[in-house]
């Protein structure tokens, strides 16, 4: 069993406050090996002192105590190398989190005075492929991720000609109450065959306030701000669905900051002949395709 040791003794051979040690005592953690039923005395054994280094090292890691109860009580190196190994997957993705949060805000910080150009557009109907779903906000990277995947792989199994740049339609629902109506379409030439969730859709027409994101989604919502200030600014804003246009992304690009995608605001436009001049004073009558008000090319 070996040398009894007093708790004041034990907490300085292990760094573990006496505070700490009587709370692992309360929840299962580690139990002293005695308690004197008169004073009530805790006594620990020198033997316990390697569990108590395992201890502090694993809650150094933030690891929940019932975890750490967890690896004490495994049955054999396997198992316990298993939660260990769950627990450091954790942080990996916690720390590319972290990583994800600590650019996005210094890409805020170091965001430049001058406002990115707005351009106004009108976007013709477009025949696509697409998949609609009602998404959950805190999901809708991986639905969107996944959706677009499999688009790309029917237009290619379909031997479809793609007419334009992926898209996406998002609900305002999605903003305000964290769940709406997504839309992700790829426009193509060709008859489509639905095959599960993906059918062949009209992307509606639209008049649109355009500004361009450049880099990764994470940080999407700076640009977004941008836009969204320009168009209650100027009054602007009607009800519908924002879009996306993805020009430049995952399918194109590994690294993130080559990714390219346009914003695309609802708006009500006055001019019937000519577009309204973006914030860099453009003419912005092109449409997302390349084409006038009348269809033709540009």
């Amino acid at each position: 069993m070996g040398t009894a040791l007093t708790i004041g003794d034990f907490s300085r051979a292990t760094h573990l406050s006496v505070k700490t040690l009587r709370h692992y005592h309360r929840v299962g953690l580690l139990e002293p090996r005695s308690v004197d039923p008169d004073s009530g005395y805790r006594y620990y054994s020198e033997d316990q002192i390697p569990a108590a280094q395992v201890i502090v090292r694993l809650r150094n890691l933030d690891m929940p105590v019932p975890a750490v109860k967890a690896v004490l009580d495994a049955d054999g190196a396997a198992a316990r190398n298993a939660i260990i190994a769950a627990h450091l997957d954790r942080l990996e993705t916690e720390l590319a989190r972290t990583r994800e949060a600590v650019s996005s805000l210094r890409n805020l910080l170091a965001r430049p005075a001058t406002p990115l150009p707005v351009e106004h557009r009108t976007v013709p109907p477009a025949p696509a492929i697409g998949i609609r779903d009602v998404v959950d906000r805190p999901d809708m990277l991986s639905w969107w991720q996944g959706a677009l995947g499999e688009l790309h792989a029917i237009v290619k199994a379909q031997r479809l000609s793609p007419a334009g740049p992926s898209g996406g339609l998002y609900a305002s629902e999605i903003f305000t109450g964290d769940r709406g109506e997504a839309t992700v379409f790829i426009p193509v030439e060709g008859a489509v065959r639905p095959v599960g969730r993906v059918a062949p859709i009209v992307v509606p027409a639209a008049e649109l306030a355009v500004v361009t994101h450049q880099g990764s989604l994470h940080d999407v919502d700076i640009t977004y701000g941008t836009l969204g200030s320009y168009v209650m600014r100027h009054e602007l804003g009607v009800d519908g669905p924002v879009r996306e246009y993805y020009l430049r992304s995952a399918q194109d690009a590994d690294d993130p900051c080559e990714w390219q995608t346009q914003i695309g605001w609802p708006i009500f436009r006055a001019d019937e002949t000519d577009g309204a001049d973006g914030a860099d004073g453009t003419d912005g009558a092109d449409g997302v395709d390349g084409t006038d008000r009348a269809g033709r090319a540009g």
